[in-house]
């Protein structure tokens, strides 16, 4: 406790900001220091309390919306900070609404609950409809407060909804005396991963697959859950249904820990790498993904003409900056080369034109034969 007495009124650095995975005790301590650092602030002769660093909300500073998770305790997420004034009026509500956060979530940890972020609207709408007009507003602030204070939102007690399912070769246990899940016998829709980061972290994983596969597609992943893609290729398949939110990534990134000798395959569309497959998965969870398919030489062997889609100004737009940026490789910027020449994209689906089981056979015969980048 000695030691963040000696910070600053928040525990934000304006140049890095990460949030650690604390226990509800630790995060008390912090609530309860930056209160007293506060107040010794308010009784001072020389007051510094005008201003107060909150996130930037630029596309610019996107660590904001993604958490780029970058160890096993910690997760960054922003480097870039406006200042908030108390002195000002316009800028006065901001400052306001981080405290009504901070009292809300501790209260929530002394009750030793969890709530969403839908609850903690309904209940600031109110306790203080003043402040807290609208889901954004809430949403807002606890971002801010999980900056300033350095600690996860589900840290704070604040349950992070999660879309993420996993299936096939892989058993997990919450803890030693409480049953063991079986992910293979999960069915189709899988095995929901919870939000709660701080279970994920303690989570026993055993598993006796060769391959992890991220798929991209909830409907894709379902088709390969229902076909058990895991009996004949041992692997264990997660999805986020789309851009993947922090709990996915976060089991994800534990399992490359858990089991570092697994190849981890992204099965992405060529379009959706671009806006949240295989680029962001691997900037995203600080892990070697590699790009499975659908790839080019898979369009024009397996997917016919009528199937191809023609490529959307915004697609396009991207793709040209990639193919022109330094975070691609090479081979990836080759694959962008081929779509934008063509002007046309292909999604995963277009392979049933070869019959819904056809998936499974392409994908065991691409990880055989190791093709992929």
């Amino acid at each position: 406790m000695g030691e963040l007495f000696k910070s600053s009124v928040f525990f934000s650095d304006q140049h890095l900001c990460h949030a650690d995975i604390l226990p509800p005790s630790e995060v008390r301590a912090r609530i309860e220091v930056a209160v007293i650092n506060f107040l010794k602030n308010l009784n001072s002769t020389t007051p510094e309390i005008s201003d107060l660093p909150l996130i930037i909300r630029k596309m610019s500073n996107s660590r904001v919306s993604r958490g780029l998770l970058s160890d096993c305790t910690w997760i960054f997420l922003s480097h870039s900070f406006c200042t908030r004034s108390l002195m000002k009026e316009n800028t006065a509500k901001s400052f306001i609404r981080v405290w009504k956060m901070m009292e809300m979530c501790y209260q929530v940890l002394v009750q030793e609950k969890k709530v969403t972020q839908r609850e903690l609207f309904y209940k600031l709408l109110c306790d203080s409809p003043e402040y807290f007009a609208s889901q954004s507003q809430v949403n807002r602030t606890i971002q801010d407060l999980v900056a300033l204070l350095r600690c996860s939102r589900c840290s704070l007690g604040v349950m992070a909804s999660s879309r993420g399912v996993v299936a096939g070769r892989l058993l997990l246990q919450k803890e030693p005396n409480q049953e063991v899940v079986d992910c293979a016998a999960s069915g189709f829709s899988g095995y929901a991963i919870s939000g709660d980061l701080n279970m994920l972290e303690t989570l026993v994983m055993k598993s006796d697959a060769r391959y992890i596969i991220v798929v991209e597609k909830h409907a894709i992943f379902q088709r390969l859950a229902e076909d058990r893609l895991f009996t004949q290729i041992p692997c264990i398949l997660i999805t986020a249904k789309g851009y993947p939110d922090i709990a996915t990534r976060f089991l994800l990134h534990r399992m490359s820990r858990e089991f570092p000798e697994m190849p981890i395959l992204g099965l992405v569309d060529c379009v959706q790498s671009l806006k949240s497959g295989v680029p962001n998965i691997i900037i995203q969870f600080t892990c070697n993904v590699r790009w499975l398919g659908l790839r080019k030489d898979d369009i024009e062997q397996l997917v016919p003409e009528e199937s191809l889609l023609p490529l959307k100004p915004r697609d396009l737009q991207i793709a040209k900056s990639l193919v022109s940026s330094e975070i691609l490789q090479d081979n990836y910027k080759e694959e962008l080369e081929v779509m934008i020449d063509s002007g046309k994209r292909a999604e995963i689906e277009a392979l049933y034109f070869h019959g819904y089981g056809f998936l499974v056979k392409y994908i065991a015969k691409k990880i055989v034969q190791a093709n992929y980048i």
